[in-house]
């Protein structure tokens, strides 16, 4: 089971229009979109959980293409401490 990141999604992203694009890829196991805490809209990111293979042709498929004006991007979703940044 891979973890894809999505970004640059727009605020009024739903779970439904996310999971229907993920879906023409295979079979989406899970959805996380990110929210802001007051206004409830998607704060411009979420995660996909996958099966490898699926995963590989989403982000393939899915990394560049536009949605609403928006160019998405899509990628494996990295472990926390190889993203940079200090360290303490």
């Amino acid at each position: 089971m891979k973890t894809v990141f999505i970004g640059n999604l727009p605020s009024d992203a739903t779970d439904q229009e996310v999971t229907d694009l993920f879906a023409a890829y295979g079979r989406v196991h899970g959805l996380r979109l990110t929210r802001d805490v007051f206004s409830g809209l998607c704060r411009g990111f979420g995660f996909v959980k996958m099966e490898g293979h699926e995963a590989r042709a989403a982000i393939g498929g899915l990394n560049g293409r536009e949605l609403r004006g928006q160019r998405l991007k899509v990628n494996e979703e990295r472990a926390p401490n190889t993203r940079g940044g200090r360290h303490r």
